[in-house]
């Protein structure tokens, strides 16, 4: 098993988003695009530096969802919808299970990695994670005579939490924090397509109405916080971008596409986030650019954060909220490798080794199908 700890501190490129939003054609804000793909391409993640980000609505959804999650699972168990795939409403513990642990092709990245960089063992860790998930859909579903996928595509549930005023709070503080993501990722989407010299608006247009999800998850650390517990599993994301925003406790890890390299996350203070590629994008892009891999556990960084938690802010609740959101192409798009994108493909892993992921096979891996059959696969 790896050493949750020993992992390497690398700052990612960081994109600012404020050249493009002032004057998208500007030289500058061109310069920004590339540094957008070349990272996304090379790491599969990126650091976002968005002025528009309010930072005290982070701290809002936050709070909310501690208050949240701290009520007792009957409650919380009200707010699951298993018979629309959870694709909305509550998530509890033990529930998700991380697909590496019986995916063939994921267990032999895994093996292809240095020893010293391999996740924290998932094949003796617990079948399921010990988190808890949230999903409130951001932005407006087609209509169910518009899509084939109807149970991609459900409506929110809304809390019935009178508690620390739950009810009241929620439509609002999660609205307000899942639109600033989506402006964030919507405008990098934009920079990403010209960057890899294609239509501006080409990903805009495929996502305008997916199924957009602020998917926060939750760990108690009172009970799952023992150094080198596995919170999230080794996994990549099945979305086109996910976005985070800072937690009060660290605890991601994930791996550089070109190096196998472990890396700990670190987002800087102020108006920045973190951008990872999840599957959609490698689909689209014929394995261009690679879904990134990544987990959650507790290190000695996350024990530190709950130490000084507990001085700082003794009455809270003591539960590890990820700030994230996912963000989909339209569940009946046609996802398709973009030729460009394959050519580059090709030229990049020609005639050499590029790291612990498998090697291009030329598009014959990303077959064309609807993001709604995809999902459902």
């Amino acid at each position: 098993m790896a050493d949750s700890n020993n992992t390497t501190d690398l700052v990612l490129p960081i994109v600012d988003l404020a050249p493009f939003l002032t004057d998208a054609s500007s030289p500058i804000a061109h310069a920004q695009c590339l540094v957008a793909a070349n990272a996304l391409i090379t790491y599969g993640a990126v650091l976002v530096h968005d002025p528009r980000v309010p930072h005290a609505a982070n701290d809002a959804f936050l709070d909310l969802l501690e208050d949240y999650f701290a009520q007792p699972t009957a409650l919380l168990a009200r707010d699951q919808r298993p018979e629309l795939g959870y694709q909305v409403g509550v998530t509890l513990e033990n529930t998700e299970r991380p697909r590496c642990a019986s995916h063939a092709p994921c267990l032999a990245t895994i093996a292809r990695l240095d020893p010293a960089e391999r996740p924290l063992d998932i094949i003796s860790a617990p079948a399921a994670d010990p988190k808890s998930r949230f999903f409130w859909r951001i932005g407006d579903p087609p209509a169910a005579a518009d899509t084939a996928f109807p149970l991609l595509n459900a409506h929110n549930v809304i809390p019935d939490i009178a508690a620390c005023d739950i009810k009241t709070r929620w439509p609002a503080t999660m609205s307000l924090w899942g639109t600033t993501m989506r402006g964030a990722v919507d405008t990098l989407a934009d920079m990403l397509a010209v960057g890899l010299g294609l239509e501006p608006l080409v990903f805009r247009a495929a996502g305008a109405r997916g199924a957009h999800l602020l998917a926060p998850t939750a760990s108690d650390l009172h009970r799952h916080g023992k150094l080198d517990t596995v919170l999230a599993g080794f996994h990549t994301d099945l979305n086109f971008l996910t976005i985070h925003g800072r937690s009060r406790y660290p605890g991601l890890n994930i791996w550089a596409r070109n190096t196998g390299r472990r890396i700990a996350v670190r987002i800087p203070q102020g108006n920045y986030l973190l951008v990872q590629a999840g599957t959609q994008l490698e689909h689209v892009t014929g394995g261009l650019i690679r879904a990134g891999y990544h987990e959650v556990v507790v290190n000695k960084a996350t024990l530190a954060a709950v130490e000084r938690r507990q001085r700082e802010a003794p009455d809270r609740p003591l539960i590890r909220i990820s700030s994230t959101f996912f963000w989909h192409l339209e569940s009946d798009y046609t996802m398709r490798p973009i030729e460009e994108c394959v050519r580059r493909a090709r030229e990049l892993e020609k005639g050499k080794d590029i790291g612990p992921d498998r090697g291009y096979d030329g598009g014959e891996g990303y077959p064309e199908m609807k993001v709604g059959e995809f999902v459902q696969k």
